[in-house]
């Protein structure tokens, strides 16, 4: 049974060769002579009426060939039965289309080669519209016509037209015939040999011949030998008085019950082989032991593909040859798509990448900032200390000098009141005098003891000034720290995305050069930041915050710095003085 699809590529050519104004559209009349044409040659009874009620709704002209199909397909090729001539259906649509597309003239072949080449594109092509053949089943016909011709073509011519394949990708079946009948591909074979090879090809491909020879065959009825010119097809065994097989004296139908055997050589007879199938046997003797082994093994396959329900040898090597490109069509396309996919991964991890550093870059910029002005901070504290430092001895100088100048003057003053106590006491008040001197300075060293102490309290609220100052700093590194530990929390991500991105561009090398440009900005910021580092431990224990003392004038006495100021000094001698006339003037 031929497949609608071998069918329809046969069709589609002459359908084609109707489309004179090649718009892909034919005139319903046209359709009416090819659709009468097919049903004559395939045995169908025709109805010229059905194509004008199929297409009643659609007046609008010509008909293309996907509006031509739905009546092809109901009216013609469902009704298609087995005892048509496939042939004589060829040559018909072969005659419709021929003579459009290309003449023999010119060409080393004959008008009858390039029909049984057109054959067997239709046969070899891809199921796809419009009808190619692609390098791979060129190549097969190219080595099939290679072993029929193969005593006058070498390897050399293969490989050759292999080349020019390659170049061509895919043909048209004029471009095969052209290519065939050119001579291109068959340098030193004469017209008459690959004449005969393409119509060794031909019977192989196109008529289901596997095998063909002459043989002894012994009669059923006078029981002599006879010589045939046997032909082997998946299903059948003819046999022909000479080989050009026009006279076929016999049939042997091939199934699932039938087998071959092998039988003893007898005086007459020699290579015997007998056929045995259900209802008759068939004795056959082959001219030497190396045909018989071939015919037997020829007609085994046969049986056997009948029994495990598959096609002929070359068209079961045609599904697989199709199966296998589309299986490789299908790993390109998985292979394309996995490739995309990981473009894609790869776009996004670079977006990634992107992104992490712009964000690293920021956050180093902001600690940068942040360092910078901490470190403008210190600096005017710095400066702004040692100025408050710098005054405070200014000020501290001034009031040595001038504790320095009081106690002279306080000095020269007592030595005129000791002087003025000699002149005016006697002896009995020098007495008074000195007791009460005794208690004066008894209560002036009380008086000292309690500037002592209260010299000791400002001592103490200093060192807690200067407590706080260094927690202050404290406070400031741990902040620092703090900004050091998201540094590296930040390196650590960025660490973890260029090892992902490293297994990324395990599979795509291109990415792997970007990749390493990363990583080389990344180490340089890395040793920037380390530089960083290393001044600032460098130049960290020059840094001492001073906490600013009280900055109003500070008087000095012979045991330091007293805690007293110049007006509360200036009250307690106004006090002394007062009691010391009150003693004086008392009688």
């Amino acid at each position: 049974m031929w497949l609608r699809e071998d069918l329809l590529k046969t069709i589609w050519h002459a359908f084609t060769a109707l489309d004179v104004d090649q718009r892909g559209k034919v005139s319903k009349s046209q359709l009416k002579v090819l659709s009468h044409s097919l049903c004559t040659v395939m045995k169908i009874p025709h109805d010229p009426l059905t194509l004008e009620e199929h297409f009643k709704d659609d007046d609008k002209g010509p008909l293309s060939n996907q509006g031509y199909m739905p009546y092809l397909n109901r009216f013609i090729l469902d009704k298609v039965q087995e005892d048509f001539d496939v042939l004589e259906f060829n040559k018909m649509c072969w005659t419709l289309c021929h003579k459009k597309n290309i003449s023999t003239n010119n060409l080393l072949i004959s008008n009858y080669d390039a029909f049984k080449i057109w054959c067997i594109f239709n046969f070899l092509s891809e199921d796809k519209y419009p009808l190619v053949i692609v390098t791979e089943e060129l190549e097969y016909f190219l080595k099939k016509l290679i072993e029929a011709v193969a005593s006058g073509w070498t390897e050399g011519n293969l490989w050759d037209s292999e080349l020019q394949l390659s170049r061509r990708g895919s043909l048209t079946v004029w471009e095969m015939i052209q290519l065939v009948g050119t001579g291109a591909f068959s340098k030193g074979v004469d017209q008459q040999s690959l004449s005969m090879g393409i119509n060794e090809v031909f019977q192989e491909l196109i008529l289901d011949v596997l095998k063909q020879g002459y043989m002894m065959k012994k009669g059923h009825k006078r029981k002599n030998w006879t010589e045939r010119w046997f032909v082997l097809r998946p299903t059948s065994m003819s046999y022909y008085v000479c080989e050009d097989l026009t006279d076929m004296k016999g049939h042997i139908t091939l199934d699932q019950n039938c087998c071959v055997e092998s039988l003893p050589d007898k005086e007459t007879k020699k290579c015997l082989f007998i056929i045995k199938c259900p209802n008759k046997s068939f004795e056959i003797s082959a001219s030497d032991k190396k045909k018989k082994l071939e015919w037997i093994q020829a007609i085994q396959n046969c049986i056997q593909l009948l029994r495990l329900g598959l096609p002929s040898p070359h068209r079961e090597a045609r599904l697989r040859r199709r199966q296998l490109r589309q299986r490789q069509q299908e790993k390109e396309d998985e292979l394309s798509e996995r490739m995309r996919q990981l473009q894609v991964a790869n776009d996004s991890n670079q977006m990634q990448l992107d992104a992490m550093r712009k964000k690293m870059e920021a956050v180093t910029a902001e600690a940068a900032t942040e360092e910078e002005r901490r470190k403008k901070t210190q600096l005017d504290l710095q400066d702004h200390f040692r100025l408050d430092l710098e005054r405070e001895k200014m000020v501290r100088q001034q009031m040595e000098e001038q504790v320095a100048q009081k106690s002279s003057e306080l000095e020269q003053y007592l030595q005129r009141v000791r002087v003025m106590e000699d002149m005016y006491r006697q002896l009995e008040e020098a007495l008074e005098d000195e007791r009460q001197a005794k208690q004066d300075e008894e209560s002036m060293r009380k008086l000292q003891a309690r500037l002592l102490e209260e010299e000791a309290a400002r001592r103490a609220e200093l060192e807690r000034l200067h407590l706080q100052q260094k927690q202050a700093l404290y406070q400031t590194q741990a902040e620092k720290q703090e900004l050091e530990a998201e540094r590296l929390a930040k390196e650590r991500e960025l660490q973890a995305a260029m090892l992902q991105l490293e297994r990324v561009e395990t599979e795509r090398q291109g990415v792997l050069e970007k990749y390493e440009e990363v990583s080389r900005n990344v180490q340089r910021a890395t040793n920037k930041t380390k530089k960083w580092k290393d001044q600032v431990a460098k130049h960290e224990g020059l840094v001492r915050l001073i906490q600013p003392g009280h900055k109003g004038p500070q008087r000095v006495t012979n045991w330091g710095p007293a805690s007293v100021t110049d007006v509360e000094l200036e009250l307690k001698k106004k006090f002394w003085q007062e009691s010391k006339n009150q003693k004086g003037s008392s009688p």
